[in-house]
């Protein structure tokens, strides 16, 4: 039986071609050469020690990141890691791939939303709307949410595919799980949408991350950005991991958490602030960094901006004894 309320009849919208659209970043933003920070964070150089050893003993390492860290031009860095092992599954949201794939089809991403929001063009762009083809096939196959749309890029050969971190992932069997909420991006306004298909394989990226979690102790889980997904999906995953693994009469505890954010935290982040407090409603901190270590792991915090934090990683790997 269809809904009582009446629906929104998408064949109506007019999509235009990205040709049309003003960017606001150029990929030239993230071609430039990779460049070792002179000192890197303390924190930092103690994260790239344990996550050295991590990949040592192949024990999970997680990188969740919000959309803005490829908007900050960190790509290279990003690839280079993955490149050498030092991330064996990376996390993003439903914006990440919308990024990853315009950078990697025409060199350019993010569109003013004061601007285009105006006249209703926000959003509504020709090419972009083949990432729901993607997942649809990707639904078609079985295949999770970042799986199918990194083989899909690749199999597409778009112009800058060698910047892609879903497809290059994909070419290195390096799983992306992609965390979507529908409403929350542009794909989502485009009549091809398919919200089965959406949820169908972003679910299934759910349970990657959840069995990849299963590997964490004696691993690394680090988050960049990501205020609501990254803790969100974590503490889940986490707890069904935990949950298999008492049954068989392991633990998942000694690993090693970092968040990177802009938020403001005290030099002792170890105790969750009170309910009355802002800070408690900042997920990284009492989740993250609190609350899943709170039993044997260990937590770091580095305040500073994507552009900053994650090179400075990148160099303290580089000073870091394989």
């Amino acid at each position: 039986m269809p809904s009582r309320y009446p629906l929104f009849e998408r064949q109506s919208l007019q999509l235009l071609p990205l040709t049309e659209r003003q960017h606001d970043l150029q990929l030239a933003s993230s071609l430039l050469p990779l460049q070792a920070v002179s000192k890197p964070d303390g924190p930092l150089l103690q994260v790239a020690r344990l996550l050295a050893q991590a990949r040592e003993q192949q024990r999970a390492r997680i990188l969740f990141m919000g959309g803005h860290v490829i908007r900050a031009g960190v790509q290279r860095y990003i690839l280079d890691l993955m490149e050498r092992g030092y991330i064996s599954c990376l996390a993003m949201n439903g914006a990440g791939i919308i990024h990853d794939f315009e950078f990697a089809a025409i060199g350019a991403t993010t569109e003013s939303v004061a601007r285009y929001i105006r006249d209703g063009r926000f959003g509504l762009w020709q090419e972009t709307s083949q990432l729901n083809d993607m997942i649809s096939q990707a639904a078609e196959q079985g295949l999770g949410l970042g799986e199918g749309v990194g083989k899909a890029m690749l199999a597409a050969g778009l112009a800058n595919i060698d910047f892609s971190l879903v497809a290059q992932a994909y070419r290195l069997q390096i799983p992306v799980t992609v965390h979507v909420g529908i409403g929350y991006d542009i794909i989502h306004q485009m009549p091809n949408c398919n919200g089965a298909a959406l949820g169908q394989t972003s679910y299934t990226d759910f349970l990657i991350m959840a069995e990849e979690i299963r590997r964490l102790a004696g691993g690394v889980v680090m988050n960049f950005g990501s205020a609501v997904m990254g803790p969100e999906v974590y503490l889940k995953a986490l707890a069904m991991a935990r949950n298999v693994a008492r049954q068989q009469g392991e633990e998942i505890r000694d690993f090693t958490a970092l968040v990177c954010d802009l938020h403001p935290l005290p030099q002792d982040y170890g105790e969750e602030p009170g309910k009355d407090d802002p800070n408690y409603y900042f997920r990284p901190w009492k989740t993250i960094l609190v609350r899943t270590v709170a039993d044997g792991g260990r937590s770091f915090y580095v305040q500073g901006r994507h552009e900053q934090t994650i090179p400075a990683l990148w160099s303290a790997l580089k000073e870091t004894k394989p």
